[in-house]
């Protein structure tokens, strides 16, 4: 048959170089973690890698799908700041076309819809390009929507959202107060204009792996998390997201940032109070900015589920082992973590949190 010259061997060879040497960023160098940290490591790698296929080898922004990229739906594919309250989906855009989005609420506190602008090449995209969520959309009674995403603005359309000519993807974002029973929106994308069927070729193909593979750089390149000295067992200063920022961030929340490093016998008490908002939460996460396993213990408390105290503030306590007090959070065995907190469409900038380490047996039960 004589040798063959594909550009896709290349680029495949390029995309298991990269996967091979993910695990210098957390075996060696400043970013270096233990062992535990290290096995959470490798298998983050299989599951950033299962997005990048899903998003990038296999989608098709002429014929576009949701694609489930984590949530309650995903509890093994975590990656990128995921959490057990919120469901979401990704589907490729192309600025050229214009789409529709069908969906339903379900028992949903917060849903949006964010399109994003950057590179088409597998790195994370740089900027929002717009955003619309469940406050500013027309929904009918039964709680059905649509939404149409193009160039401009067509007659008729109740609800839209402007592709500018960096536009590369969309995120849905679909928080819920109790995963358990509570029903999340469902979604639906198609392209406006019919596409005939893709036909494979070489350069299409190896662009494809090699967006997969640049993915993976971007995010190996952030994670693991390094750790600020300055933040540890304290929350930062709660911050809005900016129209410019790097990956998928919602634009519409607010988040902190802060650190656990506790004993056996210590726990973190994090006191503050939360402004209106449509959903709040507190997640802990490894340093790839993953949730623990939140399928076995509770790693995360949102704000439906906080018991307040009576002047409307609360306490939430993270720690190793059961103080027996309100709203207690596992640290599933970890000696240290990230704490995460965000809110969604806050009255105002909330404020920072106060955190004190203290002996677990000195909680109230």
């Amino acid at each position: 048959m004589g040798e063959r010259h594909l550009e896709t061997t290349a680029a495949f060879a390029e995309l298991l170089e990269v996967l091979r040497s993910g695990e210098a960023a957390f075996l060696d160098g400043p970013r270096a973690v233990d062992d535990l940290s290290a096995l959470e490591g490798y298998r983050w790698l299989t599951e950033i890698l299962s997005v990048a296929l899903d998003c990038f080898l296999w989608s098709d922004d002429a014929r576009p799908r949701m694609v489930a990229i984590d949530g309650p739906n995903l509890p093994t594919r975590k990656w990128g700041g995921d959490n057990a309250d919120a469901y979401y989906y990704f589907a490729p855009v192309d600025p050229a076309r214009a789409y529709r989005v069908r969906g339903r609420r379900g028992d949903s506190c917060y849903f949006s819809v964010t399109v994003y602008g950057g590179p088409r090449d597998g790195r994370w995209s740089n900027r929002i390009v717009a955003t619309l969520n469940d406050r500013e959309m027309t929904i009918d009674n039964e709680g059905r929507f649509e939404i149409v995403l193009s160039a401009e603005r067509p007659a008729g359309a109740v609800n839209w959202l402007k592709l500018d000519p960096d536009s590369v993807a969309l995120l849905t974002r679909d928080y819920v107060v109790d995963p358990g029973r509570d029903r999340p929106a469902t979604w639906s994308i198609e392209a406006l204009e019919t596409a005939p069927p893709p036909r494979l070729s070489d350069a299409d193909v190896a662009a494809r792996f090699r967006s997969a593979a640049n993915f993976l750089r971007e995010l190996i390149n952030i994670n693991p998390l390094p750790v600020n000295p300055d933040l540890i067992n304290q929350v930062d200063q709660p911050y809005p997201v900016p129209q410019q920022t790097y990956g998928w961030a919602a634009g519409d929340a607010s988040y902190a940032m802060g650190r656990f490093e506790l004993a056996e016998d210590e726990a973190l008490a994090i006191e503050g109070r939360s402004p209106e908002c449509a959903f709040w939460n507190m997640c802990l996460w490894n340093p790839f900015m993953q949730t623990f396993d939140y399928r076995y213990e509770r790693v995360t408390i949102n704000g439906g589920q906080v018991e307040y105290e009576p002047d409307g503030s609360w306490r939430i306590v993270v720690s190793e082992r059961d103080p027996g007090a309100p709203n207690w959070v596992s640290t599933a065995g970890p000696r240290s973590g990230v704490i995460w907190f965000r809110w969604f469409l806050p009255s105002e900038l909330p404020q920072r949190p106060s955190a004190r380490v203290v002996r677990i047996d000195e909680l109230p039960s």
